[in-house]
């Protein structure tokens, strides 16, 4: 056990390490030039996404398809992870995760597209999409597919399951003295009563509860930044300084400030906004839109507001607090974790009232954001048993239903330091087969947005993608 511990963490520092942040950054830049900067559009998408596209065809509402993506990707990795690049790499770091976010949209817009273009409507009467489908459709890989949704499968039980329930338990325990098996037990039971009401239940409870929790934890940074005020100005410019390597530390190479700043704010900002993972278009397929390119827009709204409000919030807020407190980030005594804490311990309250506010809105937004995180993660495995199970998919979807619940319970009360590593694993596996998709099919995604974005169209019905929901069905034979 020992040295399978030790293979599977050198194969996941190496899948994370230069090849895989190559391979996304990569793909990052090359749809943002083809797409001739596409996020300047970023605030159309917003404003599209608060609209309803009357008579289009899918089964959840556009801004319901946003809310279950964002449920997924808002979770413990931009309170955790942020301040483990900060932990890891320094505060250049946060400008490293924030840059990720920006060019990430652009992924993010073309994966929604081909979802959209390549969606299927099943035997069950529901829509069925997202790379697995574009994959063997439109590149016609099956055998890829498949791979795509295996590793989506693991990271299910991984970073959606079992990681962010162990992540609420802990935590909840430090703070609260709340014992780990009560907060395991409440996290399935409240799971388990939304996942039973299918996909329209579990975006309704994401409509109303994302925007709630975004709003809930932002006030809290607020908070914070009001309380190091004399210090946000500073922190920027350190964040902006040890980004670019213009800051030695100890009297070392600033070069090396800047590789580490690079190395861990990249991974963390990808590893937090999903974009090229391919895990968001999956619940793109299924909104209702006139066209690939409306629904496109509004699924790359969710890395801008991830990565470049919500991380960068969050970074700022732990280098302010840094400098406030004089702690060293980097410290081999600090753990990544505690940073997070010691920030929102710096919300002022009155002398009077001695309830932890700080810790108690970090908290609540731990348990809400791995709450949403879990059921946006149990629609991308659900959907993955679809593609795999094909006639028998129904059998196999309750099959999974039954054992992803009390896998929550599990996580909360085990110790994941492997299930973590495998969590990483599986998040890294899935981008292989949707960034060669996506590098395969961006001919496609260029000529959709040239003729409903780039002409001024993009109100228009397209009436290939409405037939492809009313008129055609999927049947696959059963591949596992």
């Amino acid at each position: 056990m020992e040295w399978f511990s030790r293979f599977i963490n050198g194969f996941d520092n190496f899948l994370w390490g230069w090849p895989l942040l190559v391979l996304l950054l990569g793909i990052h830049i090359f749809l943002t030039i083809r797409l001739k900067f596409v996020q300047r559009y970023v605030f159309k998408g917003i404003r599209l996404s608060l609209t309803r596209d009357s008579g289009a065809c899918g089964d959840i509402s556009q801004f319901g398809a946003l809310a279950v993506a964002l449920a997924a990707t808002i979770g413990t990795g931009n309170i955790i992870g942020v301040a483990t690049a900060v932990h890891l790499g320094g505060p250049g770091a946060v400008f490293w995760c924030w840059m990720t976010g920006v060019l990430g949209i652009s992924t993010k817009y073309a994966e929604g597209l081909l979802a959209i273009k390549y969606r299927v409507v099943g035997k069950d009467g529901h829509v069925h999409g997202g790379p697995m489908y574009a994959i063997r459709n439109g590149m016609n890989c099956p055998f890829l597919a498949v791979l795509f949704c295996i590793f989506t499968l693991v990271a299910a039980f991984g970073i959606g399951n079992l990681v962010q329930s162990n992540a609420v338990a802990s935590y909840a325990h430090s703070a609260f003295g709340i014992k780990p098996w009560i907060m395991g037990i409440f996290e399935a039971v409240m799971i388990g009563l939304v996942v039973l009401g299918g996909m329209k239940a579990i975006s309704k409870v994401c409509e109303a509860l994302v925007p709630v929790m975004a709003v809930f934890y932002v006030i809290g940074c607020i908070l914070v930044l009001c309380a190091n005020s004399a210090y946000i100005f500073p922190s920027v410019q350190l964040i902006l300084k040890e980004a670019f390597g213009l800051k030695a530390a100890g009297g070392g190479v600033a070069g090396g400030l800047m590789i580490a700043a690079m190395r861990f704010g990249v991974a963390r900002g990808l590893f937090s906004n999903e974009s090229g993972l391919g895990s968001a278009p999956i619940i793109a397929a299924c909104a209702k839109t006139k066209n690939a390119v409306r629904q496109a827009l509004i699924s790359s709204t969710g890395t801008f507001w991830d990565t470049v409000v919500i991380c960068a919030l969050t970074g700022i807020a732990i280098v302010s607090t840094c400098l406030a407190t004089h702690v060293n980030p980097q410290d081999v005594f600090v753990k990544a974790e505690d940073l997070t804490k010691c920030a929102f311990e710096r919300i002022w309250m009155p002398e009077w009232i001695t309830f932890p506010l700080g810790n108690f809105i970090l908290v609540i937004g731990l348990i809400a954001f791995a709450y949403t995180t879990i059921l946006g993660w149990f629609c991308y495995g659900e959907q993955a048993i679809y593609f795999l199970a094909g006639r028998k998919a129904k059998m196999f979807q309750w099959v999974f239903r039954i054992v992803f619940v009390p896998m929550i319970f599990v996580g909360a009360v085990s110790k994941l330091d492997l299930v973590w590593t495998f969590s990483d694993i599986g998040n890294g596996l899935m981008a292989i087969p949707n960034i060669i998709c996506l590098f395969a099919l961006h001919k496609i995604v260029i000529e959709e947005t040239r003729k409903y974005l780039w002409s001024g169209d993009i109100d228009a019905v397209d009436p290939q993608c409405q037939h492809s929901i009313e008129g055609s069905t999927e049947d696959p034979e059963i591949l596992i």
